[in-house]
This record gives C-alpha cells, structure tokens and sequence, in this order.
C-alpha cells in the first residue's frame, strides 16, 4: 500500500483543515495562466475577501451592497430634490446616508434635540433653526400663525395677547442645554438660529463650534452679546430684539459697542427691532472694518444716526426696511460725511414722508451705483427730488410707488448721466401720456428698460419711432 493511502482520511485530520497552498490554483487547473494565478491569490490573501465574498452571495438581492458609501453618496447626489426623501425608505443604510446628505434643518421639536438624536441622525448638520422648537405647542389646536420665522400653535381656549410668545417661549437655563448639546455634537456647525438664549450658551457654543461663522440671536439683548467676542470666526450676524406682538427685548449702544469690540470680522449686519443711536452705530462702523453689508429693519433709534454711516469705510451694502421713520432730526448738513465705498442703497416698505432724514440719508449715500425703492409710502415727487444728490446712479428700480408722478421721475432721472438700467413697475401716478419728448429719448438710450407702471399701461403710439430696444443690447419690457 501506497504512503498516500495510509494518509488518514477523519474530517478531523489536521489535513482536512491545512491552508491551501499558493499553488493550489495552478497546479489544480493547468490551463490557469500564471497571471490569473497570482490575482487568485492575492484576493485569498487579502483581509477583506471575506467581505466580498459575502457581497457576492447577496448580490442577487442588493446590488448596492457592493458599492462604497462615498460612491452612493455621489449617486444620490444626482436625484432631485422632489425625490430626497424617498431614498431614506430604501433601507436603513440608505436612511443613515439621506442623513449625511442634509445640511441643513428646522428643528420643530426639542425632545428631538435634548435626546442626542437630531446629531446622530444628522451628523453633518451646517446650519441649525431651534426658533420653532422654542416655543412651547399647543396641542389642542390647529390654529398656526406665521410671522416671517417662527411658526406657533394658538390655542382656541384663550385669547391671544401681546405677549403670547414671550410666554410660551422655553426659559433660558432650557434653551442653554440644547445648545450646549447641539454644540458637542455639531462639530461641522457654521450657520445658527435660536431665541431667547444667554451668554452661557453662547460661550458653550464657540467653545464646541469654532468654526461658527453665522448666528441669528432672537430676542437679543445687550448682556446675550458679552458672549458674542468668543465667537472668533463669526462673518454675518442678525440681531433681532422686538418684534411688536410677540416680544420685545432691548438692544442699546451698550450692546452695539460690545459688538463692535467683540466681532471685528464681522462682514454682513442686520439690526431689526434694536435701539441706539449715534455712538453705538459709530462704534460698529470704527471696529468693523471689513464690514460690507448693513441692513436696519425696524429701527428704533435715537435721531441723529445716519450720521454715524460715514465711518463704514468698507460698506457697500446699505438695506432699510419697514422702519416707520429714517432720522427725523439727523443734524446739519454740512456735518454730514459719506461713505466711500457704497455701491447698492435698498428701501423697502419704510415710510418716506420725512424730509430732513430723506435727505440726510441721500447726502451720506451721494456715491451709489444702485438705487432700489419697494413698496414705501410717501415717496412723492418733493421726497423723490432729493435723489438729485445721488452723482454715480447705474441702476435705479422703483416699485409700488403710488405717490410719485411722471414729472417727478423725470426731474431727476434727467440730471444722472451714467444711468444705464432701470426698472418702473406698480407705480400708479406715473403714465405713458405724460412722458416728454426728453424722457423718451433717455429711454432709447437705455441699455436695459422694464416699464410696467399700470396694469394697464401701453407705450403711447408717439413713442414708438423712439428706437427702444434696437440699439445694441437695449430693450423694452411691456406686460
């Protein structure tokens, strides 16, 4: 008998579980090359074979499961938005990475956050809303009212006072907690918004989230702001501290000065429902050197103000909206700077019968390109006539400017030289009959016109040998 005979033969045999040599596959097929030989073993050799070999088996089912996560990623980058979250019924691996792919989120329930869910679910969050989480539901109603941001259940069991919000709102040592545990497992977080907030979750949050670089402060006050100089790396910030019918907080010069000396690197401002005056506007514009866009949203500010926009060397942006006053008692108009660098001046919904601070405003703004004029009341043809001061206009849009008239619109567009655009749509008092010889020869020369003053406005029949619209690139719009 043969040695290989008296080879024991037990499945317990050491034989029986002997490593395949790596030249098993050559010698056992002679038709292998060596070539194919040598890739066989290295995938045998390799810790993952294990892996694929179960990919392989479940392949009839899954085809994905031998896809890496990043490629999915790149896939599910691709769908539209209207099909984003059905990918997250797929499966659960499928759920986990719809959850890597969201940026961003409103948050609508604080239990959500508090539990640690809302991070684990979504760990690669940018931009957090906790407005709404917030508040405190009313869960027996199916009343909700909207006021820009915040959404809120009322109850039809009690009637809805002015300080419906403030009262239902979470206490601060609450909204401090979830900030903290926002922060700790947000590392990504660059973007904020939350109400009614202290300076200790503030301090929290920089620490955990050092590359923050925008934050909204709802209900801000001016000992929120000590906070605010840890937030080293902070570009736009919005302050909001009342808010009529819903709650009210002040923001003073204190609070504008500890701004200014905390977020140098500030470089987009909104100020809505705060105070100050001069001095604290001064201070921002002083310390924030880099400082380009400034909004006023309902202002609440001493006169004399628009004063201090002449020390925003580096503003080119300048928004006000729904202010009831611009400055009613600005100062002397020899006294009065400009700022250098602006190049866009928006208002939108103010009242503008204030002459003094209309024309304290246009003296501070002579330098504009761009001039932008939406839905504001009493902006009539003596209100209208101060925008001569205005030297550099390119681009002028008036919308919803029922008081103003032909002629006054004329009177001062006349006098700009470098006008290139504009944009007259919704402006009652202004007609196609009135419109000169003068007027119309400006028009021709335009090199971009939308008119729609009236809904029922038609260019008059002796406008049409003008040449509007067929020189170059100028046209005109009529709807």
């Amino acid at each position: 008998m043969s040695f290989r005979e008296k080879m024991p033969t037990s499945p317990k045999s050491p034989l029986r579980r002997r490593r395949s040599s790596w030249t098993g596959p050559w010698l056992n097929h002679p038709t292998t090359s060596f070539k194919q030989a040598v890739s066989a073993v290295i995938q045998a050799q390799s810790p993952r074979s294990r892996f694929k070999s179960a990919a392989s088996e479940f392949s009839d089912v899954d085809r994905t499961l031998s896809l890496s996560d990043s490629i999915i990623l790149r896939i599910l980058e691709k769908l539209p938005e209207s099909q984003s979250e059905d990918v997250s019924l797929v499966c659960k691996r499928w759920l986990y990475l719809q959850g890597r792919r969201l940026k961003t989120m409103k948050v609508s329930n604080w239990d959500f956050l508090m539990s640690g869910r809302l991070t684990s679910r979504f760990p690669k969050l940018t931009s957090v809303d906790l407005v709404n989480a917030c508040l405190n539901p009313s869960r027996s109603s199916g009343i909700l009212l909207c006021h820009k941001s915040i959404l809120f259940h009322v109850s039809t069991d009690s009637s809805l006072d002015l300080d419906f919000v403030e009262e239902n709102l979470l206490d601060c040592e609450m909204v401090d907690r979830g900030v903290r545990v926002l922060g700790r497992g947000s590392c990504d977080l660059l973007k904020l918004v939350v109400i009614n907030a202290t300076e200790m979750g503030l301090l929290s949050l920089a620490e955990d989230c050092s590359d923050l670089q925008e934050l909204e402060l709802h209900k801000c006050s001016d000992n929120l702001l000590r906070g605010i100089a840890a937030c080293e790396n902070l570009r736009a910030l919005r302050l909001v501290g009342i808010v009529d019918g819903l709650y009210s907080s002040s923001v003073s010069d204190i609070g504008l000065t500890i701004l200014a000396q905390g977020c140098k690197r500030l470089v987009k401002l909104e100020l809505s429902g705060c105070e100050g005056s001069f001095d604290g506007v001064k201070a921002i514009g002083q310390c924030c050197e880099v400082l380009e866009e400034l909004s006023i949203c309902d202002h609440r500010m001493d006169d004399g103000w628009i004063a201090a926009l002449s020390y925003f060397e580096s503003l080119k942006r300048l928004r006000i909206s729904s202010c009831r006053k611009i400055d009613s008692s600005p100062g002397p108009e020899m006294l009065l700077g400009s700022c250098p660098a602006l190049e866009s001046l928006q208002l939108t919904r103010c009242c503008l019968n204030d002459k003094e601070g209309m024309r304290a405003l246009f003296k501070v703004c002579d330098g504009v390109t761009k001039v932008n004029i939406q839905d504001c009341w009493g902006l009539d043809d003596d209100s209208f006539s101060l925008a001569k001061a205005f030297r550099r206009v390119r681009f002028l849009s008036l919308e919803g400017c029922s008081v103003l008239t032909t002629s006054g619109l004329e009177s001062v567009i006349l006098h700009w030289e470098e006008l290139e655009s504009m944009r007259v749509v919704s402006c009652k008092n202004i007609k196609d009959s009135e419109i000169s010889a003068a007027l119309s020869s400006l028009f021709s020369l335009l090199k971009e016109l939308t008119w729609r003053p009236d809904t029922r406005s038609h260019l008059s029949s002796s406008l049409e040998g003008a040449g509007i619209g067929k020189r170059g690139s100028k046209f005109f719009k009529k709807r």
